[in-house]
C-alpha cells in the first residue's frame, strides 16, 4: 500500500510530544484503526454538552460504522490526530478534503476534564501543517455560535478568518499558510507553556526522594540531606522500602504509599530500577522528575535505549524530566528554598539564573558562585539533557520576575535554531552569558560537512543572537558579577582612577586592547592619598559627561587598611546620581567577588544592585567591562525585521530537491547545473546565461548567441576555481579568441567540455554560502574571493533566519569589505543588491532544510549590481534540528 492509502502509514514527523498551557505534556500522533476502542471510551467520557457542540446533536454513542470511519483515515485527504495522555485519548482533531477543491473541513473535540489546556490550538497547528504538506490551502469549519470556546480557538490563531452566520451556525474559512501573526501567536503560546512546565519543576509544593538512603555515602542520602538543610518550604517524602525513616523523616515503601500529592520526584535508584519507579510515578501523577541516577545515555547504546524509554513514558503521562545523570535543581526564592541536588554548598539568593549541562562541574560552579558573592535565583544541572534543556530554561527566565541575568554552561545545543531565536529574544531584555565547550575541537558532525567554521565566525554567531560568549567559568562569573550588580555602560568611554600609576597603565592598556575608548589619561591619586582624596577622584570621574564607565585600581598602602578605601569608594558611588547609570569595576588586590565593603545589601543581607565587583587583576576587570559594553551596544542597536523576499516559489524549489533526492535514493547528491539554475530561479536569483559545449565551433556559436564579450571556463573543477585563473579565459570579444581559448583550456584540463557565459560587468568577486553547523544549524557565509581572503579565512557568518540588519552587517563584516565601499578611490559596489541576494539565499535555507551546502560564486559586485555567474548545491537528509512547523518538544534521540 502507498502511504496515502495505508491507514497505519503516516509520516513519522507527524508524531510529536507537546507542552500544554499548564506545563503538562501529551503525545500527539495520527489516528490508526487500532485506536477504535480508545476512541469509543473517549467519546463515552464526553459530556452531553461537549458532544452536542461537536456533532450538533445528542449523539450519545458512536455506531460501529462511524467508529470504523472515524478511526480509519488515509492520512492524505482525510487526516485525524489524537492527543494521548498515557493510553487514553483526551482530544481528537481531523480534517476532510472537500471534493474537487484545495479546501478541507476541520473539526476537533477535547475531553471536558482537559478543556482550557490549549489542546484545540495545538491540534489546529498540526492539522494545518499536515494540510499544507498534502497540498491543501484552506480550512473551513462549522461551529455553533454558542460554542464560544471553539470560536475563540479559530479567532485567536492568528489567521485571517472570514465568517458567515446562518441559523445559529458560524461558517468560518481561512488560509492555512502561516502568517506573521499566526507564527507570533504560536511562539507566544510555546513560550508560556514551556515556561510553565519549568515553573512546575522549580516551584514544587512537595518533593519525594525515591532511593533516599540511610548510607551517608549514597546519592539518595545526599539529596535528602540537602533538601532538609535548605529548609524546603513543603513536605519532603523519603522513599525507602527497607526503613521506616531516613534522616529522622518518615519514609514510605513506594511513592504510591505517600498519602499526599507529589509534585516533584527526585530519582536516586540504580538505572536498572528506574523503570519500576517510573511506573509508580505515572500512577501517582507526579508532575516532574529529576533523575540523578547515572547509567543511561552516557554508557552507550543500551543506556540510550533506557533513556528514550524513560522520557517517552514521562512525556506520554504528562511529566517533564531533568536528567538523567543530573546534579539536580535549585530555587533560592525564600518562599521555596529548594535544593534538590547533590551539591552541599549553595550561594545566597540573587537575581541570576544558571543552566549547566555538566553534573561534574555543577557542584564546583555552585561553590564558586557562593565564594564570589554571586547570588542565584535558580539553578538547573540537566546532565544528559534527555528532556529539559537550556532552551526550556530560556523560555522560563524570559518572564521570570526573579531573574535579571542568565548564565549557561553548554556542551551542545538540543535545537540550535530554537536556541538562537530564544537567546536573541531574551537578550533584548536580559543578558545571556555562555561558556560553550568544544572551542578548539572539531566535532564529528561539523567535520562531516567538509567545511570548518572558524572560531572567530562562531563568536560572530553568538554576537548575532546577543549572547555574551566567554572562555571559562572564571570569566563567566567575572561578567555575571558586573551585569548582576552594575548598570549597563551607556557608551565606550572609560576612565581609570587609582593610587598606582603602574596598575593604572595596565588597566588603560587592557581597555584599549578590548576596544574601549579612554576618556582621559589614568588618574593617579598617589600612594599617600587618604580615603577621602581617593573618593573625591572617583566622584570627579563619575561626574564627567565624557565618561561612560569607571575602572578603579587600588594597591593598599601600609598605613591605612584597604577596607577604608573600599568603603569610601562605595559611599562615593552611592552619593552620586551619575553612578546609577555608569558601571564601576574595581581591582582591590587580593579581594575578589563582592567584598563586604563594596556591597550594597538588600533586605535579605545579600549584595544587590549598586554593589561594586572587585577583580584580582585590572585585565580581568576590564575584560568584563568590555563584554558588558559590547552587549549594551548590541542591545541598543535596531533588532531588524525578518524580510520575506518577493517573487519566490518554494513549492517548485522543493520539487527540484525532491527529484534529486529520489534520484540519489535519499543520500547526499550534488545538483546538476540545470537543477541549480532552476532552484536559484525559484528564489529570484538570476545566473548569467551560459552554454556547455564540447568543441570549438559550438563555442563560437554559443558566443554569438549569448552576445560578446563572453567568458570561457573549463568544466574541470580541478582547474576552474584556481586563483591563478588557469581554467578561465575572460573578456573574449572575437571568434578567433574563442577558438584559441577553447584550445588552451582543453589542453590544460584534458576535458573537452567548457562553459561559455556572457561576461558580467567588472567588479569585486564575492561568494555567498550555506552550510550546516552543528552548533547553530544552517549558517550563511559571505566573503570576498581571492587568495589572500581564502588564506586568512576572511569570511563572515550569520545564523538563519536573517533580519535585514543581519544581512547588512554580514556583507560589511569581512576585513576586506571596505573594498566594496570604494576603498582607495575605487567605485563603490551596490551593497543593497548584495544585501538582497543574501536575504534570498537565507530564504532558501529557511524553506529547504535538505540543502546541505550551497555556494554561489563568483558574484561580481559593482555599481551596476550583483551578478551571479555560478553556483553549486548539495542536498541530502537534513542533519540540523530546525525551528519551523507546529509546536513540539525536542525529539528524543
Amino acid at each position: 500500500m502507498s502511504e496515502e492509502h495505508d491507514p497505519f502509514a503516516y509520516p513519522p514527523r507527524w508524531e510529536a510530544d507537546v507542552v500544554l498551557t499548564d506545563g503538562g505534556t501529551v503525545h500527539l500522533r495520527p489516528i490508526v484503526p487500532t485506536d477504535a476502542d480508545a476512541l469509543r471510551a473517549f467519546h463515552g467520557r464526553l459530556s452531553e454538552r461537549t458532544r452536542y457542540f461537536r456533532y450538533f446533536g445528542p449523539y450519545p454513542t458512536i455506531p460501529d460504522k462511524d467508529l470504523k470511519r472515524f478511526s480509519t483515515v488515509d492520512h492524505h485527504g482525510r487526516v485525524a490526530f489524537v492527543a494521548l495522555l498515557g493510553d487514553d485519548i483526551i482530544a481528537v482533531g481531523r480534517y476532510e478534503r472537500l471534493p474537487g477543491t484545495s479546501s478541507a473541513e476541520v473539526a476537533f473535540v477535547v475531553e471536558d476534564a482537559h478543556q482550557g489546556r490549549g489542546l484545540g490550538s495545538i491540534l489546529l497547528e498540526h492539522l494545518a501543517a499536515a494540510a499544507r504538506e498534502r497540498g491543501l490551502s484552506q480550512f473551513e469549519a462549522e461551529v455553533l455560535a454558542e460554542n464560544a470556546q471553539m470560536v475563540r480557538v479559530f479567532r485567536d490563531a492568528g489567521y485571517q478568518v472570514s465568517r458567515a452566520f446562518d441559523e445559529g451556525v458560524l461558517h468560518l474559512e481561512f488560509a492555512v499558510d502561516p502568517t506573521e501573526a499566526s507564527v507570533a501567536v504560536a511562539w507566544a503560546r510555546e513560550q508560556s507553556a514551556e515556561a510553565r512546565s519549568v515553573h512546575n519543576l522549580l516551584h514544587p509544593r512537595s518533593v519525594a526522594v525515591i532511593g533516599a538512603s540511610t548510607d551517608h555515602a549514597k546519592v539518595g542520602n545526599a539529596v535528602l540531606r540537602n533538601l532538609l538543610a535548605a529548609d524546603f518550604a513543603g513536605p519532603v517524602f523519603p522513599v525507602n522500602p527497607e526503613h521506616r525513616s531516613v534522616r529522622g523523616v518518615r519514609a514510605y515503601p513506594t511513592v504510591l504509599d505517600i498519602p499526599d500529592p507529589v509534585d516533584l520526584a527526585v530519582v536516586a535508584v540504580p538505572a536498572a530500577g528506574v523503570d519500576e519507579v517510573m511506573d509508580a510515578c505515572l500512577v501517582k501523577g507526579v508532575k516532574t522528575l529529576v533523575v540523578v541516577s547515572a547509567g543511561f545515555g552516557e554508557t552507550g547504546p543500551d543506556g540510550r535505549g533506557a533513556e528514550r524509554r524513560l522520557v517517552d513514558e514521562a512525556r506520554a503521562h504528562g511529566m517533564r524530566v531533568v536528567g538523567p545523570n543530573a546534579l539536580g535543581v535549585v530555587n533560592l526564592d525564600p518562599a521555596v528554598r529548594l535544593n534538590a541536588t547533590l551539591a552541599p554548598t549553595l550561594p545566597g539568593p540573587g537575581r541570576t539564573g544558571f543552566f549547566c549541562q555538566s553534573g561534574a562541574l555543577g557542584t564546583a560552579i555552585l561553590a564558586d558562585a557562593a565564594a564570589r558573592g554571586l547570588g542565584l535565583s535558580t539553578f538547573v544541572s540537566a546532565g544528559n539533557r534527555a528532556d529539559v534543556s537550556g532552551n526550556d530554561l530560556l523560555q522560563y527566565w524570559e518572564t521570570d520576575p526573579a531573574t535579571d541575568v542568565v548564565l549557561l554552561y553548554l556542551e551542545s545545543f538540543g535545537n540550535p535554531r530554537k536556541f538562537a531565536r530564544l537567546a536573541r529574544r531574551l537578550g533584548r531584555t536580559k543578558p545571556v552569558v555562555a561558556v560553550k565547550s568544544g572551542r578548539n575541537t572539531v566535532l564529528p558532525a561539523l567535520a562531516a560537512t567538509g567545511v570548518t567554521v572558524e572560531e572567530a565566525s562562531v563568536q560572530a554567531l553568538f554576537e548575532q543572537a546577543g549572547v555574551i560568549r566567554v572562555e571559562s567559568i572564571a570569566q563567566l562569573f567575572d561578567t555575571a558579577l558586573l551585569l548582576a550588580h552594575q548598570p549597563l555602560p551607556p557608551g565606550e568611554r572609560v576612565a581609570v582612577v587609582g593610587n598606582s600609576s603602574a596598575i593604572g597603565v595596565l588597566a588603560a592598556d587592557a581597555a584599549l586592547g578590548h576596544g574601549l575608548v579612554l576618556a582621559s589619561d589614568p588618574v593617579d591619586v598617589g600612594a599617600q592619598a587618604g580615603p577621602d582624596q581617593f573618593a573625591a577622584a572617583v566622584a570627579d570621574a563619575l561626574r564627567r559627561d565624557d565618561v561612560d564607565s569607571l575602572i578603579v585600581v587600588f594597591v593598599p598602602p601600609l598605613a591605612i587598611p584597604g577596607t577604608a578605601y573600599a568603603r569610601a569608594l562605595r559611599e562615593a558611588a552611592e552619593g552620586l546620581p551619575e553612578a546609577g547609570s555608569k558601571p564601576i569595576v574595581s581591582t582591590f588586590l587580593a579581594a575578589e567577588g563582592i567584598p563586604a565593603e563594596l556591597a550594597v545589601l538588600g533586605p535579605d543581607s545579600a549584595p544587590t544592585h549598586g554593589s561594586i565587583p572587585s577583580y584580582p587583576s585590572p585585565e580581568r576587570a576590564t575584560l568584563a567591562l568590555a563584554r558588558a559594553t559590547a552587549y549594551a551596544r548590541w542591545r541598543s542597536s535596531p533588532p531588524g525585521t525578518f524580510v520575506r523576499a518577493e517573487g519566490i516559489d518554494p513549492q517548485r524549489a522543493n520539487a527540484v530537491v525532491e527529484a534529486a533526492l529520489l534520484r540519489a535514493d535519499g543520500t547526499e547528491v550534488e545538483l546538476t547545473d540545470d537543477e541549480v539554475i532552476e532552484l536559484l530561479d525559484c528564489y529570484g536569483i538570476d545566473v548569467m546565461p551560459f552554454h556547455v559545449v564540447s568543441d570549438a565551433d559550438s563555442a563560437v556559436a554559443a558566443g554569438g548567441e549569448l552576445g560578446l564579450p563572453v567568458v570561457m571556463k573549463t568544466a574541470s573543477r580541478q582547474f576552474r576555481h584556481r586563483s591563478d585563473l588557469i581554467g578561465v579565459r575572460l573578456d573574449l570579444t572575437a571568434d578567433d579568441a574563442i577558438r584559441h581559448a577553447y584550445a588552451e583550456l582543453k589542453a590544460v584540463a584534458g576535458v573537452p567540455e567548457v562553459y561559455i557565459q556572457r561576461m558580467a560587468p567588472k567588479g569585486n568577486s564575492c561568494s555567498i554560502g550555506l552550510q550546516d553547523d552543528p552548533s547553530f544549524g544552517t549558517v550563511v557565509s559571505f566573503g570576498l574571493a581571492g587568495v589572500v581572503s581564502n588564506l586568512l579565512g576572511d569570511r563572515a557568518y550569520r545564523a538563519v533566519p536573517l533580519t535585514d540588519t543581519d544581512a547588512a552587517g554580514l556583507i560589511r563584516s569581512p576585513r576586506a569589505a571596505p573594498l566594496l565601499a570604494g576603498y582607495a578611490g575605487g567605485e563603490p559596489a551596490d551593497l543593497v543588491a548584495l544585501q538582497q541576494l543574501v536575504l534570498r539565499v537565507s530564504a532558501i535555507a529557511e524553506d529547504i532544510p535538505e540543502i546541505r551546502a550551497l555556494t554561489i560564486e563568483p558574484i561580481l559586485a559593482s555599481a551596476a549590481g550583483a551578478f551571479v555567474t555560478g553556483g553549486r548545491v548539495t542536498v541530502g537528509p537534513p542533519p540540523s534540528k530546525h525551528d519551523s512547523g507546529p509546536r513540539r518538544l525536542r525529539p528524543i534521540t
